[in-house]
């Protein structure tokens, strides 16, 4: 972008959606200035200004970041390229400090949004005036088809209602994701349920590494010293507990095959998400809620962008539920071993149940779809002003 003191701001129009538990600027393909339309640094840039990046202050206050990673986010919605589908959606997961914007995967939470969203913007053809709308959405990130189910009332989106989700404040309506095929290759790309992951100034910890949802490394809370009922401060406060997760997320990154080497983790901050997995135990909320010792199967605490998640990634919830299906896995034994079809976790505000129908194959484990329950609305509508 132009750098002229007096040049005016470009208009874009925009949407700012609250989908699960993440907030993002929604555009349609078509609305954008015709370099950005296309993958590249024109697109980048745009994007970066938009949210506000890169902030050396970590405020986001020039721009619509939130300046956590479930705020700094940006979709880009389109007709779909692809047969049976409606939509093609792209996130873009932009960095708060540095002048990057991470296209390696998708958010799972506001893959909620994008149904409504598509709705909304006109791109999908046909919707019952009442009902459900089954949205059908590639996920170009990843090249996964997911299926929004959107609750509809008198021909709009409804986004009232009164499910609940813990990470949330207020009720809205229910909608259901459906995560379909969600592995990516082979499930667990080392070939082992789990491995013994090699970190620099650590050991050797035992890790279950998986592509389901998003590349996701898995420990034991223990093993590094923590419990799984810690909250944010606990984590995000202490430097060197970030750059210990910050050194196991790059061991597993290369032990996954995503990269060459530690150093290029720095440059993919998005995947994979790093996590750690305990028992069933009590804990305090965030929100002073208490969870129960028998609310949950299993505890996790995943970090993203860096930090402590404030509640749990959608993709990560893949994740969860996936591992946690398939007997032998670090998020099984967690979660009392056995055969399962859905897992009760606890997050640091609250808890979230996942269901997952996964079988043993010649070729593997594959998981053939993974549900969740989200909710979304739209928060404001108009045009996002750019400087260029």
């Amino acid at each position: 972008m132009a750098s002229n003191t007096f040049a005016p701001q470009l208009k874009i129009p925009a949407t700012y959606m609250r989908g699960g538990t993440s907030k993002g600027v929604f555009f349609n393909l078509g609305d954008l200035p015709p370099a950005a339309q296309v993958p590249g640094e024109a697109r980048d840039k745009l994007l970066l200004r938009v949210i506000g990046s890169p902030d050396p202050y970590g405020k986001h206050t020039d721009g619509m970041g939130g300046a956590t990673s479930s705020t700094s986010k940006t979709v880009i919605v389109s007709k779909s390229q692809q047969p049976d589908h409606d939509v093609d959606y792209l996130f873009g997961q932009v960095s708060i400090d540095q002048p990057f914007v991470d296209w390696s995967g998708n958010c799972g939470n506001l893959s909620a949004a994008v149904g409504p969203f598509a709705i909304h913007a006109g791109l999908v053809e046909r919707v019952p005036q009442n009902g459900m709308a089954t949205v059908r959405v590639w996920q170009a990130n990843i090249g996964k088809t997911l299926l929004v189910h959107v609750p509809m009332r008198n021909g709009e989106v409804q986004e009232t209602g009164d499910f609940t989700l813990d990470g949330v404040t207020f009720p809205a309506a229910e909608i259901q994701v459906d995560f379909m095929a969600p592995g990516e290759g082979a499930m667990f790309p080392t070939g082992n349920l789990v491995d013994k992951l090699e970190v620099p100034g650590i050991g050797t910890l035992d890790a279950t590494l998986i592509n389901a949802g998003i590349p996701t490394i898995f420990i034991n809370a223990e093993s590094i010293g923590f419990t799984g009922t810690e909250l944010q401060p606990a984590i995000n406060d202490n430097a060197d507990t970030l750059a210990l997760f910050e050194r196991i997320r790059a061991a597993g990154a290369v032990k996954m095959g995503l990269i060459s080497s530690p150093e290029q983790a720095a440059s993919r901050q998005h995947t994979p998400k790093v996590a750690f997995v305990a028992g069933p135990a009590a804990y305090v909320a965030s929100s002073g809620k208490t969870v129960q010792k028998t609310d949950v199967d299993v505890l996790v605490r995943a970090l993203s962008m860096g930090k402590l998640h404030h509640a749990m990634m959608g993709t990560a919830a893949v994740a969860i539920a996936a591992a946690a299906c398939v007997p032998g896995t670090l998020v099984n034994m967690a979660a009392g071993g056995g055969e399962r079809e859905s897992v009760t976790f606890g997050h640091p505000s609250g808890t979230l149940r996942v269901g997952a129908s996964a079988q043993h194959t010649e070729q593997g484990w594959v998981v053939e779809k993974v549900t969740m329950s989200r909710s979304a609305r739209i928060l404001m509508e108009g045009v996002v002003r750019v400087p260029f």
